[in-house]
């Protein structure tokens, strides 16, 4: 019989969901004020824009593995993601009735869950310490905190998500976390992926099956790898032999010099498949993690009379369909409501929605989920897809949100 072999996401239940590695240099809490410009947006610093890091051994070079697990631990934490999970249950759908029971409906129920990763400190401003992981580590995420280096845990918020390359930030406020806490955190040092080689000596560290941070080593085993998963499909990938488990996900790959060079993100899961991780380049990654770092942070959900809508129905498009059908992957509008938000702002039946505010949306669901985040009135930049003589076109518009209220009391 053929064996099925399996490319999966580091993430698995109750026990997995991963790390991320840090990308600005082995400096302490003081160090990192220097990530924000005069200009006020942040900016990740390379190894030539570090002139204060800490030496790592007497001589000021980094020496082996051991040097770079504890150099590196500082900069990671752990991340504890709770979400609420949708169930059918199979009694009352298959039962003694027969399918769906008496009335052909089968029971649908909640449960909350639970998934750890970790994640790495990029960053922090006036307010909030910045830290990097994979979308699919906080995905769904109805609450998530954030344990540093000394076991001190912290409440957290996703400060902004790109689904499209499976990458996030998520803040903690500086005010929660304890002043001994601060004194221990480090920054961790971006590398270059680009000048990688195959057969270089590689360090991956990630919370491994959420245990706690664990440390493997291993090679570069090939570069510019694809694979077929949501996320994955534009992302020429590192492949390394580094072990790498669930839990892993979004953790450090590092160089020998301590410099992050990949964020772990995927596995080959088959039996008889050893050592066939991935890793998303952290030169690919870099500028995508700087436009989320910027964006403002949302804690809290409006008040029922702010909230908002945009006034569109829709179909979200998988990558699957994508490559069918030819469409971008997000929302595809069904219908625009007149007189609404969206039809002020052009948006037309057909159209795509790829990103709202920045953040990358694949169905109604995602975009529901961001809009009880923001009130009525607000202006929000969309990028929408439109097609043109059977090819899709780009654009950014921006999009004055209306009140959910009046729309209701108009439609009644």
């Amino acid at each position: 019989m053929k064996k099925k072999t399996l490319i999966s996401l580091l993430c698995a239940g109750v026990l997995t969901v991963g790390a991320f590695t840090g990308l600005t240099g082995f400096a302490d809490k003081k160090d990192a004020e220097d990530q924000v410009t005069g200009t006020g947006e942040y900016t990740l610093l390379s190894t030539a824009d570090v002139d204060k890091a800490e030496e790592v051994t007497t001589d000021g070079t980094i020496t082996g593995v051991v040097d770079v697990a504890a150099e590196v631990m500082p900069a990671v934490v752990s991340i504890t993601n709770k979400s609420v999970q949708e169930v059918q249950d199979l009694f009352s759908m298959y039962g003694i009735y027969g399918y769906g029971g008496r009335n052909g409906n089968g029971r649908t129920y909640t449960y909350e869950s639970e998934s750890c990763g970790s994640g790495i400190i990029i960053g922090q401003n006036d307010e909030e310490l910045l830290i990097c992981t994979n979308n699919h580590v906080v995905e769904g995420a109805t609450e998530i905190t954030v344990g540093f280096v000394d076991d001190e845990i912290c409440q957290a918020a996703v400060k902004g998500t790109d689904a499209d390359n499976d990458l996030a930030v998520v803040a903690v406020k500086l005010s929660d976390i304890p002043d001994a806490t601060l004194d221990q955190i480090k920054i961790a040092q971006i590398g270059d992926s680009d000048q990688l080689q195959v057969g270089q000596q590689v360090v991956a560290i990630g919370n491994a099956l959420g245990y706690g941070q664990s440390v493997t080593t291993g090679i570069v085993s090939a570069l510019n790898r694809t694979i077929q998963m949501d996320g994955y499909d534009n992302t020429k990938l590192i492949q390394t032999d580094a072990a790498i488990n669930g839990g892993n996900s979004g953790g450090a790959l590092l160089d020998m010099n301590g410099h992050v060079v990949g964020i772990n993100s995927a596995k080959v899961a088959a039996s008889g498949v050893e050592g066939m991780g991935y890793a998303i380049p952290i030169s690919y990654a870099k500028p995508i993690l700087e436009d989320l770092m910027n964006k403002k942070t949302r804690t809290e959900t409006v008040d029922e009379e702010d909230s908002a809508y945009i006034g569109i129905s829709g179909q979200g498009v998988t990558s699957e369909m994508s490559e069918l059908y030819g469409i971008p992957q997000g929302i595809f509008i069904t219908e625009v409501a007149e007189d609404s938000p969206a039809e002020e702002a052009g948006l037309q039946k057909g159209d795509v929605i790829t990103k709202f505010d920045g953040s990358s949306v694949s169905s109604m669901t995602d975009l529901k989920d961001m809009l009880a985040y923001y009130a009525a009135g607000e202006t929000v930049n969309i990028a929408v897809s439109t097609a043109d003589d059977g090819e899709y076109e780009s654009n950014k518009i921006e999009l004055t949100l209306g009140a959910l209220s009046d729309y209701q009391q108009d439609n009644q």
